[in-house]
C-alpha cells in the first residue's frame, strides 16, 4: 500500500466530495457483504487493527485549513480508537427485508469528520447462521476501484483463520502546525494549485487535440452527426430526478456473470455494454410503471471510468473521469438496445470524452478553494440534473475471499445519491456473480425494491433476444440465499401487470450491424 504521510493534501476531486456533502446526504462508497458463520467482533476488531499500519490513511482525519485557503489535508488522529470504527448490531427477525432496511439507515448517516472517515458494522442475527458486514468509506478517501483493493487488503484467500497478534500499535502524536503556519501553507498551496492547474490544462488540451485529430479520420460522418446532438441536449428528468430529501433506501440483487459473458460473446460487445443495456431496460420499465413518457426520450447515465491505467489500483483517492452515456429509452427490442449502447460507448471512447471531462475538472479545480467550500453544500441542492443516474461497474476478484476464515458469500456495492440523482446503481463482479446495488431516496423512489425483479426479468429477455440461454434468475436467487425470504421482491409477472396498457412506442432503429424493514441499535464493539 502507498505510504500516506501526515500533512498530505487532498486533490480537487477528493475535496469535492467533502464540499458537496451535507447533513442527511452522506457521500460515501460502501459494500454490504454476507459471510458464512458468526464472526467474532473481538477477533474482527483485532484483525482490522493489525492491518492499519499497511493502510495509514485509515488512521488520518480530514482537517480544513484556516479560511479554507488551499485544499484540506490529512492529519493523524491523535485520539484514534479502533472501537469508534468497528460497530455491531443484532437484527430482531433476521430477514433480508430487515437487513436491507438497516443498511439503508447505516448508509444514510454522515460520518464524524473529527475522526478517520470509515467504519465497519457487523450485523448479527441473519437467518442461516450468517454475519452481515457493512464497510463504509467516505468518497474523499477512495473511489470504487480503490475500495475493492482495500477489501482485498482486509480479506484473505484462504479458509483458515489467520493468527492475529493483540500487540498494541505505538502511536506518536505528530506535531501540529500552528494556525499562522497553517494559514501560510494553505495560501502557498492555493497559489501553487492555480499554477499547476494552468500548466496541466494546457498540456491536456494539446494531448486531447492531437488524439482527437488522429482518431477523427476514422469517424463515419453519419455516426458523428447522429450521436453528437445526443450529447449536447439537456438531460430530460424522470420521476425520480427531484431534489434529494432522504432518508435512504437500499436494495440489491445478483445475476450469473456467465450469462452476461455469454451475451457479450454472442453480440461482440463488452461486459459493460451488457450491464448498461440491462440497466437501461430496467429504468425504462420502472419509468413506465410511474407513467413517465418514453417516446423519443433519452436516458443519460454517468459512468465512471478508471484513469489509473497500469498504475497501482491500491492508491487511495479518486482517479476517475466520467462518461455521459446517453441512450434512447424507447428502444424496446433488447438486441437493438444492446447494439445502440455499444455504438455509443465506442463513440465516446473514440471522441476522448473521458479526457475532456477530466480537463473540465482540472479547470473547475482552479476556482478559489474558499469559494468551492462555500458553494458546495448549495450546489448539491440545485434543481439541476446533469444525469439521470450514476451507473458504476467495478470488477472484483473471481475467487472466494475470507474474513477470519469465514467465506464471503455475497458482495453488494453501494454508490451514494444526492442532488437530483436520487436513484443510482452500482455493480460489482465477484466469484462468478454480478452483484447489483440500487441506492435511492425513499421519497423519490419508495418502491426501489421493484428494480431488482425487473433486472432479473430483463436478463432473461435479453438472453432470449440474442439466442443465449440464461439461468433462471428466480431459482438462482434462492440458491444464493437459501435461508432468506424474498417477499420484499415482487415477482416479474406482478410488475408487468402494473405497467400501463398502452400502444408500444415505435422503436428507434440502430444502423449498426452486429460486430464480432426493522431497526437495530448501533453500538460500539467492545474488544
Amino acid at each position: 500500500m502507498a505510504n500516506h504521510r501526515h500533512g498530505d493534501r487532498l486533490s480537487w476531486g477528493d475535496a469535492l466530495f467533502l464540499y458537496l456533502e451535507r447533513e442527511g446526504m452522506p457521500l460515501n462508497v460502501a459494500s454490504v457483504c454476507v459471510f458464512e458463520g458468526t464472526i467474532s467482533v473481538e477477533a474482527c476488531t483485532h484483525h482490522i487493527a493489525s492491518k492499519l499500519p499497511r493502510i495509514p490513511r485509515y488512521l488520518q482525519r480530514v482537517v480544513s485549513p484556516p479560511l479554507n485557503l488551499g485544499f484540506p489535508i490529512w492529519e493523524f488522529d491523535p485520539k484514534f480508537d479502533i472501537h469508534n470504527h468497528v460497530l455491531a448490531v443484532t437484527l430482531k427477525q433476521g430477514t433480508e427485508a430487515e437487513f436491507k432496511t438497516l443498511c439503508g439507515k447505516i448508509l444514510g448517516k454522515v460520518m464524524d469528520r473529527q475522526r478517520p472517515l470509515w467504519d465497519i458494522t457487523l450485523v448479527y442475527g441473519l437467518k442461516g447462521n450468517r454475519t452481515g458486514v457493512v464497510f463504509r468509506l467516505h468518497h474523499c478517501l477512495a473511489d470504487g476501484i480503490a475500495g475493492v483493493e482495500i477489501m482485498n487488503e482486509l480479506l484473505g484467500t484462504v479458509s483458515s483463520a489467520p493468527r492475529v497478534t493483540k500487540r498494541k500499535r505505538n502511536f506518536r502524536k505528530p506535531p501540529q502546525l500552528n494556525p499562522l503556519t497553517s494559514l501560510l501553507d494553505g495560501w502557498i498551496s492555493s497559489c501553487g494549485n492555480l499554477v499547476q492547474g494552468s500548466l496541466a490544462a494546457q498540456s491536456e488540451v494539446a494531448n486531447i487535440a492531437g488524439r482527437m485529430f488522429v482518431d477523427s479520420n476514422s469517424w463515419p460522418a453519419a455516426e458523428f452527426s447522429k450521436l453528437v446532438p445526443e450529447l449536447t441536449v439537456p438531460t430530460e428528468p424522470l420521476h425520480f430526478n427531484v431534489t434529494y430529501r432522504g432518508p435512504q433506501k437500499y436494495a440489491w440483487t445478483e445475476i450469473p456473470l456467465s450469462d452476461v459473458k455469454a451475451i457479450r460473446h454472442a453480440c461482440g460487445v463488452s461486459v459493460n455494454d451488457v450491464v448498461l443495456a440491462l440497466v437501461t431496460m430496467t429504468i425504462r420499465r420502472y419509468a413506465e410503471m410511474h407513467r413517465n413518457p418514453i417516446r423519443k426520450r433519452l436516458l443519460r447515465m454517468m459512468v465512471p471510468v478508471n484513469l489509473r491505467g497500469n498504475g497501482n489500483a491500491a492508491d487511495l483517492g479518486n482517479r476517475i473521469s466520467l462518461l455521459p452515456v446517453t441512450v434512447p429509452l424507447d428502444i424496446r427490442n433488447p438486441r437493438r438496445l444492446l447494439l445502440a449502447v455499444h455504438e455509443r460507448t465506442e463513440f465516446l471512447k473514440r471522441a476522448h470524452v473521458a479526457e475532456l471531462v477530466g480537463l473540465a475538472g482540472t479547470l473547475l479545480g482552479m476556482i478559489a478553494t474558499p469559494l468551492q467550500a462555500l458553494l458546495g453544500p448549495f450546489a448539491s441542492q440545485l434543481p439541476v440534473a446533469p444525469f439521470n443516474l450514476v451507473c458504476t461497474n467495478v470488477p472484483g476478484p473471481q475467487f472466494p475471499l475470507y474474513l477470519l476464515g469465514h467465506k464471503m458469500l455475497q458482495w453488494y456495492p453501494y454508490v451514494p445519491v444526492g442532488g437530483e440523482m436520487t436513484l443510482n446503481c452500482a455493480i460489482l463482479s465477484y466469484n462468478g456473480t454480478m452483484y447489483f446495488g440500487f441506492s435511492g431516496c425513499s421519497q423519490a423512489a419508495p418502491d426501489l425494491g421493484r428494480l431488482t425483479a425487473l433486472l432479473r426479468s430483463n436478463l432473461a429477455q435479453l438472453g432470449k433476444a440474442v439466442h443465449v440461454p440464461t439461468t433462471r434468475t428466480t431459482k438462482a436467487r434462492r440458491v444464493f440465499h437459501p435461508s432468506f425470504d424474498h417477499r420484499d421482491d415482487p415477482a416479474p409477472e406482478t410488475l408487468r401487470m402494473t405497467i400501463p396498457l398502452a400502444v408500444p412506442s415505435p422503436t428507434i432503429e440502430s444502423p449498426m450491424a452486429t460486430s464480432p424493514e426493522e431497526e437495530g441499535v448501533l453500538e460500539p464493539a467492545n474488544a
